[in-house]
């Protein structure tokens, strides 16, 4: 018993100090473990951003439109016209055809207020007339002002009063995991919006078009949403939608979007001339792996591109490119993928602009001057 009052007594006198100071000095509390960690969950991340997008939405989605074509197409007429009585009474050797009335539906996004309207090539392809419908309930008949399937873009035009427009925001500054909106017309149930992220930029080689750039997206993009739009969190455009990667022929999370960028240079040679203007030098050119690149004496892990022919007169033959010649550089920026990104650069350039490539040829390094022309329409 004396053992345990003498333990107990420090143990009661700590109890009763530290009751005091506590009484003293409250604030020593508030500095406690507990209290730090439930301010820290009251002022995390998870507090900021918006909770809508409501106020993105309806800056942008008055710009949205949805398309209708129709096309006449011809079809046999009645198996009775390949009858011998029909052919013998009515003295003709070719059966009777009728016009039937095909019809499809995507989306568009009107880019400013005279009315031009930026849609995909496959939307209107082959149409015999185009109708826009506004989301106001307007509707106008629309004219094609030019189409580059390449891309697949094309523009219309429509004659409306009072039409709202978009803002376009630079392609450049899209990051992957960024918040994304698709606005469209899916399936024809009318104006649509779906959330998702960037999931990847600049994707290409996917086989759709002949310059791919495209930006991937998880946003639900469903038939009838090609042509829409594509928004970030503020209402401005980042791209237009395209295409989808689907077995089932509906969303699977893997949508793409044509950069504004490209749309807009798309629009603008479209616009001004009829045709998209690009520049040309006359290469085919083919991706070097490791193993060509040590034959050539070059260290296995080097980029660049080998100079597999030269069209014949072309500016690159002029020139004085060879095949064979390996691209290491163009305008001093390094190769560094499969030469996607180095045809659409010199496609960006106008005829009469001047490419420095950087070659190594015969164990050494020299530069190439180039002056573009426009790229022929008999060129793949």
């Amino acid at each position: 018993m004396r053992i345990l009052s003498f333990l107990g007594w420090p143990v009661i006198a700590g109890i009763l100090a530290a009751a005091l100071i506590l009484q003293l000095y409250p604030q020593l509390l508030q500095n406690s473990p507990r209290v730090e960690i439930r301010q820290a969950r009251n002022t995390g991340n998870s507090m900021q951003g918006p909770f809508s997008y409501a106020d993105a939405v309806d800056r942008a989605a008055p710009a949205v439109v949805n398309i209708y074509t129709r096309t006449l197409v011809d079809s046999e007429g009645n198996p009775i016209g390949n009858d011998p009585l029909y052919k013998h009474y009515f003295n003709s050797d070719t059966p009777p055809t009728q016009e039937r009335v095909h019809s499809s539906l995507g989306s568009g996004v009107i880019i400013n207020p005279q009315g031009y309207v930026v849609t995909n090539n496959h939307v209107i392809a082959g149409a015999d007339s185009i109708i826009v419908a506004l989301r106001d309930g307007r509707e106008a008949v629309a004219k094609t002002v030019g189409t580059d399937p390449e891309t697949d873009i094309a523009v219309l035009k429509i004659n409306l009063n009072d039409l709202p427009d978009i803002t376009l925001a630079p392609s450049e500054a899209l990051r992957v995991g960024d918040v994304v909106l698709a606005i469209g017309n899916p399936f024809g149930v009318g104006q649509t919006v779906t959330q998702g992220i960037i999931s990847a930029t600049d994707r290409n080689s996917l086989g759709l078009n002949t310059y791919e750039d495209f930006i991937q997206t998880d946003a639900a993009i469903n038939p009838g949403n090609s042509g829409g739009a594509l928004i970030d969190p503020n209402g401005n455009l980042v791209g237009i939608n395209t295409a989808i990667f689907s077995k089932s022929g509906g969303s699977e999370g893997i949508g793409f979007a044509i950069p504004v960028d490209l749309v807009k240079q798309v629009l603008e040679d479209l616009i001004e001339q009829g045709r998209v203007v690009r520049g040309w030098v006359g290469v085919e050119a083919q991706p070097l792996n490791p193993r060509l690149a040590e034959s050539f004496g070059l260290a296995a892990d080097q980029h660049g591109l080998i100079i597999a022919g030269i069209y014949r007169d072309s500016p690159a033959h002029t020139a004085g490119l060879q095949p064979g010649d390996i691209l290491l550089a163009l305008d001093d920026v390094p190769i560094t993928d499969d030469g996607h990104t180095t045809m659409n650069t010199i496609a960006r350039l106008k005829p009469g602009e001047k490419a420095r490539f950087t070659i190594f040829r015969d164990g050494a390094q020299q530069d190439v001057v180039v002056t573009t022309i426009e790229r022929p329409t008999n060129v793949n």
